[in-house]
C-alpha cells in the first residue's frame, strides 16, 4: 500500500520542516498536561476510570478510579510520594444529564509523623526514614515514623454543601490508612498483602448497600508510547496497515512508572437517580487560593478552595484543548464547556495528522462541525450512554444498564469494536483509549454513521496505533483492580 511504502520517507521529511510549535507539551493521559499543573504534581490528575464491576458476584456495582501523582519511580526515596495534605481531591457524579454534580466524594489527607529517635551517644535523635526497621505488614505498622490518614466526606447537590461522613462498615470509623509506597521488598516483603489489608468496607451516607474502597500505590495503569507520540507522532508503524503487528510494536513507555489510586466500589442503585441510567463522572483536585511559605519550614494556606486539576474523558486536555487554555480547562467545570467548544467541533490533532501523513492516505475528515467528536466527548452516543436531557458538556459517561463483561472477553477497543461495555461507555482499565481515540478523531464513527457519514472520512477505516499494546490482561480480575505497584528495591 501507499501508506506504508511512503510513511518512513514521509514522516523523516516533515519531521525535520514542521516548526516545533506543533509539538504538545503534554504527557500521557494526563500526565503533566498543563502548563500550571506541572509545578503541582501531588494534585495532577492522570487517569480517571468508571465502569460497570466486572469481578464475579460484584455486578451490580460501578468501581470509580482517580489516580493522582504521575511519573513516580519506584526508586522515589526517602519522602516518597504522599499525597498533598492542604489539597482536596474529589470524584464527582452527574446522575441527571444537567452538566452538574449530583453527587461528591471528598478526600483530605493528613500525615503524621510519629518521631521516632534512636539513642547515639546517649542521646534520642529523630531518624531521617520514614521506616524504622520494624515490620511493616498491618495498618499503620509499627516499622512506619510516618501514618497517612485521610477523610472521606460526601456532598449532594454543590461540591462546596452540606458534607456527611463515609464511615468503615463495622467499627463507624471515619479516618482511613493509606499504606505506604513500596520501598522495597526487604521493608515490605509481602507488599500485596499489606496493602490488601487497606481495602475497606465503607457505608456510604444515603445508600443502604455498603461500598469498598481503597486509596494506595499501584501499577501506573496507563500504557502509551509517551517518547515518539508527542515527537511529532515520530511512530514507526502509526497504522496497523505497516505492520502486521503494529499494535505490539513500540515500548510502553510508563512501563516502570507507579501512581497513586483512589478507588472506590459503588453500588449503580445509589449513583443513578430516577429512572435514568446514565451517570457522568469526573475527578477533580483544588487548592487553597492563598499560600504563605514559612521560612522555618512548610507553608500556611488558606482561603477559598480554587481547582487546578479536572479530568474526565482521557486524553482531552492532551491533544484537543489548545496551548492557551489548558489551565483555564483545568480550572473550569463541565458546565463551562461551550468555551471549548471549536476545539472539539474543529479539532487541531487530525489536521496535525493529516500534515505528517497525508500524502500516504491519512486524510482528516472533512465533516464541520465534527458532530461525531461532539457525541464522543460532549453528549454520549445515542441509544448508549447519552442521557435523555443532556447539557453538552466533557465528562465520561457510563449507562449503568449494560451488563459488564468479564476479564478475558473484553475486547480492547470497546464500542468501535462491539463491546458496549467499554469505552466509551465509561472506561475500563483494559481499554486501549489512545488507539481508540487516533481512529475516532480520524473520522472512525463516521464509518459507522455516528454523527457524519463514511464518505466524511478518507482515512476512517485506518486502524491508527501508537503502538503500545494494552488490554485487560494487564490487571487483575477484581477490585482494586489495578496492580501492586514496582517496589523500589525488588531484592529480597
Amino acid at each position: 500500500m501507499a501508506l506504508i511504502k511512503q510513511a518512513a520517507v514521509q514522516l523523516a521529511i516533515l519531521s525535520a520542516l514542521a516548526p516545533a510549535a506543533f509539538s504538545p507539551a503534554v504527557q500521557a493521559s494526563s500526565h503533566r498536561e498543563a502548563p500550571f499543573i506541572t509545578r503541582e504534581p501531588k494534585v495532577d490528575g492522570t487517569d480517571f476510570y468508571m465502569f460497570r464491576s466486572y469481578e464475579p458476584g460484584r455486578e451490580q456495582f460501578v468501581t470509580l478510579i482517580a489516580n493522582y501523582v504521575p511519573l513516580q519511580d519506584a526508586y522515589g526515596a526517602p519522602n516518597f510520594f504522599t499525597m498533598d495534605p492542604d489539597a482536596l481531591y474529589e470524584i464527582h457524579i452527574d446522575n441527571n444529564g444537567d452538566a452538574r454534580e449530583d453527587l461528591s466524594f471528598q478526600f483530605r489527607f493528613t500525615n503524621t509523623f510519629k518521631n521516632a529517635a534512636f539513642t547515639v551517644g546517649g542521646k534520642k535523635v529523630p531518624i531521617p526514614l520514614v521506616i524504622n526497621g520494624g515490620p511493616i505488614n498491618q495498618v499503620n505498622a509499627a516499622g512506619l515514623n510516618v501514618r497517612e490518614t485521610y477523610t472521606v466526606d460526601v456532598v449532594r447537590g454543590d461540591r462546596r454543601g452540606t458534607r456527611q461522613a463515609v464511615r468503615m462498615a463495622g467499627n463507624g470509623a471515619t479516618v482511613f490508612d493509606k499504606p505506604v509506597d513500596n520501598i522495597g521488598n526487604k521493608a515490605i516483603p509481602d507488599y500485596a498483602g499489606y496493602a490488601g489489608k487497606h481495602v475497606y468496607a465503607v457505608n456510604i451516607p444515603g445508600c443502604a448497600v455498603p461500598a469498598r474502597m481503597f486509596v494506595g500505590q499501584r501499577k501506573d495503569s496507563f500504557v502509551v508510547n509517551l517518547g515518539e507520540t508527542f515527537d511529532l507522532i515520530n511512530i514507526k508503524a502509526p497504522a496497523v496497515e505497516f505492520l502486521p503487528n503494529a499494535e505490539r510494536n513500540a515500548r510502553d513507555d510508563l512501563y516502570d512508572k507507579n501512581v497513586t489510586s483512589i478507588e472506590l466500589e459503588v453500588a449503580a442503585s445509589c449513583l443513578t437517580s430516577g429512572t435514568e441510567a446514565v451517570i457522568g463522572g469526573w475527578t477533580t483536585a483544588s487548592l487553597r487560593q492563598g499560600r504563605l511559605i514559612n521560612p522555618n519550614g512548610g507553608s500556611k494556606e488558606g482561603g477559598a478552595w480554587t481547582q487546578v486539576s479536572r479530568l474526565g474523558m482521557p486524553l482531552v486536555n492532551e491533544v484537543v484543548i489548545g496551548l492557551k487554555d489548558k489551565d483555564r480547562f483545568n480550572h473550569s467545570k463541565p458546565r463551562q464547556d461551550g468555551q471549548f467548544a471549536d476545539y472539539v467541533t474543529h479539532p487541531t490533532l487530525p489536521a496535525l495528522i493529516e500534515v505528517l501523513f497525508g500524502s500516504a492516505g491519512a486524510k482528516a475528515p472533512t465533516n464541520f462541525p465534527r458532530k461525531d467528536l461532539v457525541t464522543a466527548f460532549l453528549t454520549g452516543v445515542p441509544g448508549l450512554n447519552q442521557p435523555a436531557n443532556v447539557k453538552a458538556s466533557e465528562m465520561l459517561r457510563l449507562n449503568t444498564s449494560v451488563a459488564p463483561v468479564a476479564k478475558g472477553a473484553q475486547k480492547r477497543l470497546g464500542v468501535i469494536d462491539g463491546d458496549n461495555a467499554g469505552f466509551p461507555n465509561g472506561r475500563r482499565p483494559g481499554d486501549d483509549v489512545v488507539d481508540i481515540a487516533l481512529r475516532v478523531v480520524m473520522g472512525k464513527l463516521c464509518t459507522l454513521n455516528i454523527g457524519c457519514a463514511p464518505g466524511d472520512a478518507p482515512a476512517g477505516a485506518i486502524r491508527f496505533t501508537d503502538g503500545a499494546f494494552l488490554d485487560d490482561s494487564y490487571f487483575s480480575a477484581g477490585f482494586p483492580y489495578l496492580k501492586t505497584p514496582l517496589a523500589g528495591s525488588p531484592q529480597q
